[in-house]
């Protein structure tokens, strides 16, 4: 049975936001998407929708070749499913990328979290619980903990993933485009 990647990405972009979630995780790299491709242009994730606004937030298809992601650090895994998952994946994604009006960020979630409480709220997700969500909507992530509850940190635990990068996310983009490169050291 032939077999297909999608990316776990997780980043830091060293926001006063990040910071903050960074104290109350006690870890780094809160922020977590998926992609599916390695060059990482297909990121999907649920976050800021203005960059430099943490409070208009929701279902994003994500830029990193924008200076906010600039100064990121990330960790990137890779994670093989069978075609069949990968399209269950890919279609579940895109319809809430169709849609995404209909989705909004689940900042309660959050709180749930520090507090260990489910807080399943329909259409609302943080990063980590959208991306549990997805995987386990394709039979992908089969973990007991709820996706309410669903860390980045608990994502990145997974035995299934296999770590192919760590550092500047500018770094690892550079490899794909040197032209993304050039303009910003231009």
């Amino acid at each position: 049975m032939k077999k297909k990647n999608v990316y776990l990405l997780f980043t830091d972009t060293g926001t006063f936001f990040s910071r903050i979630i960074n104290i109350c995780t006690k870890s780094t790299l809160n922020h977590a998407s998926i992609s599916f491709d390695n060059e990482l242009r297909e990121v999907y994730s649920f976050g800021r929708k203005r960059p430099y606004n943490p409070l208009i937030a929701g279902f994003v298809k994500e830029n990193l070749r924008t200076p906010f992601f600039y100064q990121a650090k990330c960790a990137i895994y890779q994670l093989s499913i069978t075609e069949d998952m990968y399209e269950l994946l890919f279609k579940r994604v895109k319809q809430m990328e169709q849609e995404t009006d209909a989705y909004r960020y689940n900042l309660l979630g959050l709180i749930g979290v520090l507090l260990n409480l489910e807080w399943q709220r329909e259409h609302a997700f943080f990063c980590s619980e959208f991306v549990a969500t997805v995987l386990r909507e394709a039979g992908i992530y089969t973990e007991e903990k709820p996706a309410c509850l669903t860390r980045p940190q608990d994502l990145k635990e997974w035995r299934e993933l296999k770590l192919i990068y760590h550092g500047d996310l500018i770094r690892y983009l550079a490899q794909y485009e040197i032209p993304f490169l050039e303009s910003i050291y231009s």
